[in-house]
């Protein structure tokens, strides 16, 4: 019987597509176009996985074996009897000295913890900009609040110094309008001028609540905390007053900056660390006695700030002559032009070195041990291994000093990213 073809097919539902091969998705692409896509690549792939290999299978036994609950060196070796294994007792044991040193008060343990916390929410309203402006207030109260809790002693030090602060804001706030310079200066005066007259209050008062400590007996990763928090919070608005000095068309406001940024980045941070251990002292008056961490500060502060004086410079010059034409034509002044255009622009291209010489600096903070300030490195290389019970413990204490420093630094380095990201607004 014959059959009708006339009448073609028509497909009513669509065929589901097929999955993708295994090779170009998922591990396994991944695994072929990053680690084996060449013969080169192939054979480095290799060879790396071996020196994994190598390194892994003689730490992880060493680390899987290790004693936490001796108090020497002498009574670990006895329990691993020749065995691999690490000695982490010395940091079960003297865990106190490696993070508050081995003079602060341990009943006052919970005043640097407490000042420890409360720098997350004051760092909170700064790092991450979209939560109320309100939280700047304690922002702006931390430093005195965490001054006051980590040294003690008479609560008029922090409130003196709160009131230069507000003396000198208010005077900028009236004279910097009219001339920044003028109004920059006037607000050192009137600071000073308020220091000045609580030198001759705080004398009279007596130490309160809090007892004091000096700072000799500050130590440990706490130390290094306190040195790195410090000068990078005070280097980087110094390094933006330098660095806008340096585009000075004032012979002599530049003149000052070049000389400054020049000469501070053509000498090493150990040498200006002994100088403030040794020479700074000569250029205050006789009768006063400055403490040697303010010292290291302000050589500290004066060093990054010269090197972030420069990377902000960098930002300032990638900027189109556009911009500053802008901000003439809209009728601004200076100080509002840089505050408004400028400096926001500048300082986005300028997030990658700034975070350098922060994450830099910071690493740099250990070189206070050799002005004897008994740092986390300080106390490795001094009481630590000093002691007849922990000498020849160096891997242990080495390895959980690096391991502190790798945290804050690739935090740092994370929020870096995390803030280029979220100020790509060319690219959205």
């Amino acid at each position: 019987m014959p059959t009708d073809t006339s009448v073609a097919f028509v497909r009513t539902a669509e065929i589901p597509p097929s999955p993708p091969p295994p090779s170009e998705t998922g591990l396994v692409k991944w695994i072929r176009e990053n680690l084996f896509s060449s013969w080169g690549n192939s054979i480095l792939t290799l060879v790396s996985l071996y020196a994994i290999y190598v390194i892994l299978s003689a730490t992880v036994p060493w680390i899987v074996n290790g004693i936490w609950t001796t108090s020497s060196l002498a009574e670990c070796r006895e329990i691993l009897q020749g065995q691999v294994g690490a000695c982490f007792s010395v940091l079960t044991e003297r865990w106190n000295q490696l993070l508050y040193g081995f003079k602060y008060p341990v009943e006052e343990y919970w005043r640097p913890n407490l000042a420890f916390l409360l720098l997350f929410v004051a760092a909170a309203p700064v790092l991450f900009f979209d939560l109320p402006r309100k939280l700047l207030a304690f922002t702006a109260l931390y430093p005195f609040i965490a001054y006051w809790l980590i040294w003690g002693g008479s609560i008029m030090i922090p409130i003196v110094a709160l009131l230069g602060f507000v003396a000198g804001y208010f005077v900028f706030d009236r004279f910097g309008k009219q001339s920044f310079a003028t109004g920059f200066f006037g607000a050192i005066v009137a600071a000073f001028v308020v220091w000045w007259i609580g030198g001759f209050i705080i004398p009279e008062t007596e130490d309160t609540f809090l007892p004091a400590v000096p700072s000799r007996d500050l130590g440990g990763f706490m130390l290094n905390m306190m040195l790195g928090v410090t000068c990078v919070s005070l280097s980087l608005p110094l390094g933006i007053v330098l660095a806008l000095g340096r585009q000075s068309k004032m012979p002599l406001i530049k003149g000052i900056c070049v000389i400054f940024i020049e000469f501070i980045r053509g000498v090493p941070l150990i040498t200006l660390l002994f100088v403030a251990s040794v020479m700074l002292s000569y250029f205050f008056p006789p009768e006063s006695t400055v403490d040697l961490f303010l010292r290291v500060v302000i050589m500290i502060t004066m060093f990054s700030a010269a090197y972030i004086a420069e990377v902000i410079r960098g930002g300032l010059a990638a900027l189109p002559k556009g911009q500053y034409e802008a901000a003439d034509s809209l009728g601004l002044d200076y100080p509002q032009a840089m505050r408004l255009i400028i400096l926001p622009q500048a300082l986005k291209i300028s997030i990658p070195g700034i975070v350098n010489v922060a994450v830099g600096l910071f690493k740099d903070t250990t070189l206070v041990s050799v002005i004897s300030m008994f740092d986390l490195v300080g106390m490795i290389r001094g009481p630590i291994l000093a002691s007849t019970e922990w000498n020849g413990v160096y891997w242990e204490l080495l390895g959980f000093a690096a391991f502190l420093f790798f945290i804050v630094c690739y935090g740092i380095s994370q929020y870096s990213q995390w803030l280029e990201r979220r100020l790509a607004t060319d690219h959205r």
